[in-house]
């Protein structure tokens, strides 16, 4: 790591990677437990995954209110307005005597992953340096995928030190209350960072280059649905490309369970052939940024969905040969490395491609897609196990994976054809 990158990393850190670290932990902790909740208020096990799914339809839902929250208020009272929520979303946890209200505190507790997602990636948008850009929004992404991979052994600390499954959602609101006290009083980077108003993407054509501090003028910002109009062409392609990468990122969670299942494997093997193929991919997030910032954003994002494309196809034609167990140990870790590759890219040519002046209104339209590829790939994956078989469901995700590599191939040069200075 350079001194360069370490020195921004320094700026930012007391703003926006120490909170996404808290936020990351906190969710990352009560997210497997979610399920156990509702079966505790009475819920079978498809009703248990509807009040689970409740988080991404808030998540989904959160993400171009967001973009317009950001751009009234601006990044730090938004992401100080989402923790406060994310507060009173722990304590309907808590306190939720009904499956109505559990799934309503889970769907706030999205909508606010959303709003405080996007007010972190509008802010590095804006304050970045072009040629750092991919390397800390992959350290962004790691943050998250921290959180996701230590968060369930916090949680079972917790539970085995205090007897109860609710001591994770405390420990989500004690992370929430640290959070929101770190972007109240810490150093704002709203009024100590200048914004970088360089040409950078493909939205950004009228920008003149000069550099500016305090907030973005108002007179400048547009609507989200009138941002979404004029930018339809890059958000219709290259949108549609970055929600199979998350649609495919999004199965390979379901998928890989799944499969051991069908294997007849014990929950221990599966747990283990998940978890490794979890560490390598928590491993490589910082080796996708920078990859993109030295050799080029498409270095990065093709090899890791051709990569995650050929292991989906190859798993979906060896469930029933004789080396089964080894190929899934295999390509379950041929498919980490791929997801490892891709850490960051979704919020990086989200920034390359976000009018610099008031990226907000873009990145809410941005993350509505992608995080709707993300939410759509489970369901379809289910639809078509039950109605065909997993191999057929598993081959269409690797099919999906090609579909989004041919689509950032043909798109990226034409929308970004520079992404370093």
């Amino acid at each position: 790591m350079s001194d360069g990158v370490g020195s921004v990393i320094r700026r930012f850190g007391p703003m926006v990677y120490i909170p996404a670290l808290l936020f990351a932990l906190g969710e990352g902790a009560v997210i497997p437990l979610i399920p156990v909740f509702a079966a505790e208020l009475g819920a079978d096990v498809p009703l248990a995954a509807l009040v689970a799914s409740a988080l991404v339809v808030g998540q989904l839902c959160g993400n171009m209110p967001s973009g317009w929250l950001v751009a009234k208020v601006g990044e730090r009272l938004a992401m100080i307005y989402a923790g406060l929520a994310a507060m009173v979303a722990g304590v309907g946890m808590l306190l939720a005597s009904s499956l109505a209200l559990l799934t309503g505190a889970v769907f706030v507790l999205g909508f606010c992953a959303a709003t405080f997602g996007l007010a972190r990636h509008s802010l590095m948008t804006t304050r970045v340096p072009i040629r750092y850009r991919a390397r800390l929004l992959s350290l962004l992404g790691g943050c998250f995928r921290f959180g996701v991979f230590v968060g369930p052994f916090v949680a079972a600390v917790l539970i085995s030190l205090t007897g109860t499954e609710l001591s994770t959602v405390w420990f989500l609101m004690g992370c929430v209350a640290a959070l929101v006290l770190v972007v109240t009083f810490g150093p704002d980077p709203e009024r100590t960072i200048p914004v970088l108003l360089k040409p950078t993407g493909a939205a950004v054509a009228e920008d003149s280059g000069e550099v500016v501090t305090g907030s973005i003028p108002v007179a400048d910002q547009r609507g989200v649905f009138q941002t979404m109009w004029a930018y339809r062409r890059v958000l219709s392609r290259l949108g549609s490309a970055a929600a199979c990468l998350s649609a495919v990122r999004s199965a390979k969670q379901v998928i890989l369970p799944l499969w051991g299942v069908s294997l007849g494997l014990d929950a221990t093997t599966i747990s283990l052939v998940v978890g490794v193929s979890g560490a390598i991919d928590f491993a490589l997030f910082y080796a996708s940024g920078q990859v993109m910032d030295r050799f080029g954003r498409i270095w990065a994002v093709i090899p890791a969905l051709l990569m995650m494309g050929l292991g989906f196809t190859a798993l979906s034609v060896t469930h029933d040969v004789d080396s089964a167990l080894l190929w899934y140990g295999a390509l379950a870790a041929a498919l980490g490395v791929g997801n490892g590759l891709s850490s960051g890219i979704l919020l990086t040519f989200g920034a390359d491609l976000a009018p610099e002046r008031d990226p907000a209104a873009f990145l809410g339209s941005w993350r509505t897609l992608t995080d709707a590829g993300g939410a759509a790939a489970p369901v379809v994956v289910s639809a078509i196990a039950a109605a065909a078989s997993l191999s057929l469901a598993t081959g269409l995700m690797g099919l999906v994976a090609l579909v989004g590599a041919a689509g950032f191939l043909r798109w990226t040069p034409r929308y970004l054809p520079r992404t370093r200075d």
